[in-house]
């Protein structure tokens, strides 16, 4: 592939740019105390809905319903390792395909380690066909920036082979949603090996929202994130810190700005994981999309900057 040339770029219009649209998710658990999505969302935003280990999915496909009657495009997420059976798979995508009207999900393995059923990854689902019979037009799949403590480098890699081979046989169109890290350099440079190594499907990158540097260092450890956890120990040092919020503004920055430089940059759009919390996420999102607060170039950020 020719090499592209970096160009120079409006740092405030690409932070911006990168920021509106953004996509983010939910719980059902965090969905019970939510009295209504409307007050942290604008309309249509898409909202991933999760199937955790050890959850009902009757609860995913009652926030689907929910968030869907709320005027958002809800994104339930179908996790291999914690479906029984097709029946019951087939079952429950009719139920949210006929039901609630769904027309994008998340395809994933899921983090079980031994899975309740038949299945065992996120291929078998897709290779079922059963996404195509119900008229679903967007799939996203997962992706490790960082790895993944449950499979190794080569599994990964040949995982994503598979997948954009995946994308050219079916009707829907496919892309990666990564799990969030804490820094642009380990995604950058794993954006770059991807493009090398021939990847075709467009990616979300996920960061974490608004939380204390506490909460981020729980979610960090639950959910397997590599080496960009540094950014968050190297803090965790100075004991007064831990519960200071943190946001994500100079991850923002850098990713922004080498999207809207690098012509060959994989990354297309932004997941926000709250971490911390729904309102607080969104509000600091909308206002850094809206123009309303500067993203910094150091961790944190003031409100009373302006973008300049």
């Amino acid at each position: 592939m020719t090499a592209a040339i970096a160009t120079p770029v409006d740092s405030k219009q690409a932070i911006i740019d990168f920021m509106t649209g953004f996509t983010t998710e939910t719980t059902p658990g965090s969905a019970a105390k939510i009295p209504d999505y409307r007050a942290h969302l604008r309309p249509g935003t898409t909202v991933y809905i999760t199937f955790l280990p050890g959850s009902d999915f009757n609860d995913t496909i009652a926030v689907t319903k929910r968030l869907q009657a709320e005027g958002f495009d809800p994104v339930p997420h179908f996790a291999a390792r914690s479906i029984p059976n097709l029946r019951f798979f087939e079952d429950n995508l009719k139920q949210v395909t006929e039901e609630c009207g769904v027309r994008r999900v998340l395809v994933i393995a899921g983090a079980v380690k031994h899975p309740v059923g038949d299945f065992t990854d996120s291929m078998q689902l897709l290779e079922s066909g059963l996404f195509d019979k119900y008229g679903i037009k967007t799939i996203g799949l997962a992706a490790h920036p960082e790895g993944s403590p449950d499979m190794s480098d080569e599994a990964i890699a040949a995982a994503l082979a598979w997948k954009n081979g995946f994308a050219e046989r079916t009707d829907a169109a496919c892309h990666l949603v990564t799990q969030f890290c804490f820094e642009a350099a380990p995604i950058i440079a794993w954006d770059k090996q991807l493009n090398q190594a021939g990847n075709r499907l467009p990616i979300d990158i996920g960061i974490p929202g608004v939380a204390s540097l506490k909460s981020l260092l729980g979610h960090a450890k639950a959910c397997g994130v590599g080496a960009s956890m540094q950014v968050l120990t190297k803090q965790a040092k100075h004991i007064h810190k831990l519960l200071l919020v943190q946001t994500p503004d100079k991850q923002v920055r850098d990713l922004a700005e080498y999207k809207a430089s690098d012509p060959n940059c994989g990354i297309r759009g932004l997941h926000m994981y709250p971490l911390g919390g729904l309102k607080r996420s969104a509000q600091w999102s909308y206002a850094v999309a809206d123009g309303h607060i500067a993203v910094s170039e150091r961790k944190g950020f003031t409100p009373t900057l302006k973008l300049d």
